[in-house]
């Protein structure tokens, strides 16, 4: 094979700009990607933490936090006493859902461990590696979004 050929075969192949190749040469677009904000009591934030790394997280960051709320908004959430973590979480949009309802449901059952959690789009990423990083994407691996916790078939 000659340098011509080698520069055709490149030409004919679709150009990947972050996002992956249908066998078409069409791209899909990638994963959108949240930012993921949960408040819990400071002594449970590592089972959190934990419990959202089940969904593909790469990236979480547990800060610190001080309730300021008033007295009786505090009472009516369940969160008493005022040491908080937060942790903010990039997750990707079409595995939000299942964060949210387990989330939810930890709350209710979870001693000790009322919370609060909210996403925001995250609207830009700095290149191809880093935006595979945060979405947790690897060639050849079984989609997490078809699999619910622990990795039990839906």
């Amino acid at each position: 094979m000659n340098e011509q050929d080698t520069k055709k075969r490149r030409a004919d192949r679709p150009e990947k700009k972050g996002g992956r190749t249908k066998r078409d040469g069409t791209l899909k677009a990638p994963k959108k990607l949240k930012l993921l904000f949960t408040v819990v009591d400071r002594k449970k934030a590592e089972l959190y933490a934990d419990l959202i790394a089940q969904y593909s997280v790469n990236l979480q960051i547990i800060l610190p936090g001080e309730g300021t709320a008033k007295t009786e908004t505090l009472r009516l959430l369940g969160l008493d006493d005022t040491a908080r973590a937060v942790i903010v979480s990039v997750i990707r949009d079409d595995l939000a859902q299942a964060i949210f309802e387990m989330l939810e449901e930890k709350f209710e059952t979870v001693r000790g461990g009322k919370g609060i959690a909210w996403s925001t789009p995250l609207t830009s990423a700095v290149g191809v590696a880093i935006y595979q990083f945060l979405s947790d994407y690897r060639e050849g691996r079984e989609d997490p979004a078809k699999t619910t916790e622990r990795g039990k078939s839906k």
